[in-house]
């Protein structure tokens, strides 16, 4: 079984990688596909997966007021650690 890690956090992010991971989702026999969203857009990431029908399985929760990219990468990294130490993907797709 291979496991994937699908990772986005905006919109348009999200809408570039709904069909990927719609795809892996259809295979479960061959892939164990994870949705992790970062959510640094939350109102607009979830328009896209409300519109696509994605439940993530991962969810960072990262938006905050005025929050810069320095801060959001490195909150990004610290939260993305215990995922990918405990699902242990053999892929990781991202965008952006």
């Amino acid at each position: 079984m291979i496991r994937n890690l699908i990772i986005f956090g905006t919109r348009p992010e999200a809408i570039k990688m709904a069909s990927l991971a719609k795809e892996f989702l259809k295979h479960p026999d061959i892939f164990e596909t994870r949705i992790c969203v970062t959510a640094q857009h939350r109102e607009m990431l979830d328009q896209v997966l409300d519109f696509f029908e994605i439940e993530p399985d991962f969810d960072l929760d990262l938006m905050k007021p005025n929050q810069n990219l320095y801060n959001l990468t490195s909150s990004i990294l610290s939260d993305l650690k215990p995922i990918l130490e405990t699902y242990k993907p053999d892929y990781v797709y991202v965008q952006g």
